[in-house]
């Protein structure tokens, strides 16, 4: 802030106790200020709000099953690829269930290989002699009924007896047609009903097979995306179970800015313009980047818009949770008439003010302006002042019209 004019007062004595008479008037008083020039140059206006460092992506690593963990590959603070192993669960019961899998498979495959080579089950078998006893009987009985019919024809043999001899004969047709037919079916459908069978388990026995293998394969666990491992929850012993993370993996190789703005604030605001990102309590420039999303929600409590800055971060220099200020460039004002901020005395409105300038004359005089684009160093004018004139950084409260200035310097 300014400080209060320092009054150098100018005397001539002319003796050593009262002003004789015809001698000067009263000593001129002139003042001491500091002074700067105003300058004419680019200006840009920035939309500003706090913000805090999120990582690009960020993954919370659990196992997908449960079981004891063996051994940590990393721990936090460690830098990790895509796929990289961070740590292996102990695995003992889930290798027994793999031998026990690959001995189902190879049980299935064996009895499918039986019963496609055309080993027939003991329903076949008997299906089988049955025919060959038919076959048998139907034999015995065309014998006994052609003898019958030759002795009948000899009349040797009644023949009621050949009429038995008939119907026997054509009894034991019957029955063998009907035990081929049983033998054709049973064969037929059994054999194909089996085949589908002993498929169907070798198919069961090699899904099984393909679980536990995944089930073993979970035992390793990798890391989903590249980056930093920023948190650690569990040590070799702990039970690790999948609704409990390992470690916290973040990619902060692009480290995305997000804040909240007023709403009034976000128009003309669009993906891809340039912003800046300025740490808090962190003595280095500003990391560049642009703007990636501007929310199409508006907070209904505080009535802001959330907007993400991306920033290349490949030195890791961001690190998460960082706090600071995001700025972006809504307008650019070439040729503007700019003044330090220290020479505006702000109306309430900060859109006007007073500022004192020094004169040719080495007077002060005072210059009404119209305020734009104000930062905390400077302020555009955009008018009452047309660029080159010498402002009043220091000892500008109390000045009056017409008074003589001597400037004490410029602050630069």
């Amino acid at each position: 802030m300014t400080q209060p004019a320092r009054i150098v007062v100018l005397v001539t004595l002319m003796g050593a106790g009262c002003t004789q008479p015809g001698s000067d008037p009263d000593p001129e008083v002139v003042v001491e200020v500091r002074t700067e020039k105003a300058s004419i140059r680019t200006v840009e206006e920035l939309a500003t709000a706090p913000a805090t460092i999120f990582p690009l992506a960020k993954a919370q690593v659990a196992p997908r099953v449960t079981a004891p963990i063996g051994r940590l590959a990393v721990r936090k603070g460690d830098r990790v690829t895509e796929g990289q192993a961070l740590a292996w669960l102990r695995s003992e019961d889930l290798d027994a269930q793999l031998a026990e899998a690959k001995a189902q498979v190879t049980d299935a495959e064996a009895s499918l290989e039986k019963v496609s080579s055309g080993t027939l089950p003991s329903e076949i078998e008997r299906a089988r002699g049955e025919v060959e006893r038919s076959e048998s009987a139907l034999t015995e009985s065309k014998q006994l009924f052609e003898r019958r019919q030759a002795l009948v024809a000899e009349g040797a043999l009644p023949e009621r007896d050949l009429l038995v001899a008939r119907t026997q004969y054509e009894q034991a047709q019957v029955a063998n047609r009907v035990a081929k037919s049983a033998l054709e079916l049973l064969t037929g459908r059994s054999r194909t009903q089996d085949i589908r069978i002993a498929q169907s388990r070798l198919d069961q026995a090699k899904a099984r097979l393909q679980f536990v293998g995944a089930q073993l394969s979970y035992a390793r666990i990798e890391s989903p995306l590249a980056g930093v491992v920023t948190e650690q929850f569990l040590y070799p012993g702990d039970i690790a179970r999948p609704d409990s993370p390992i470690f916290t993996v973040m990619d902060l190789s692009v480290a995305v800015a997000r804040s909240q703005f007023p709403e009034e604030r976000t128009a003309g605001l669009r993906a891809g313009q340039p912003c800046r990102f300025s740490a808090v309590d962190v003595r280095r420039s500003d990391s560049v980047g642009k703007l990636t999303v501007i929310n199409q929600a508006v907070d209904p409590v505080r009535h802001t818009v959330e907007v993400w800055c991306e920033i290349p971060n490949a030195d890791g220099a961001l690190r998460a949770g960082a706090y600071g200020e995001v700025a972006i460039v809504r307008g650019v004002h070439p040729n503007a008439v700019v003044v330090p901020l220290a020479s505006v005395q702000l109306a309430p409105d900060r859109q006007s003010g007073v500022v004192w300038t020094v004169g040719s004359d080495g007077a002060a005089h005072q210059a009404h302006v119209d305020v734009g684009v104000v930062t905390s160093e400077a302020a555009e004018i955009h008018a009452g002042l047309r660029g080159g004139e010498t402002v009043v950084i220091e000892g500008g409260f109390g000045l009056s019209e017409g008074v003589p200035v001597r400037s004490a310097g410029s602050s630069q």
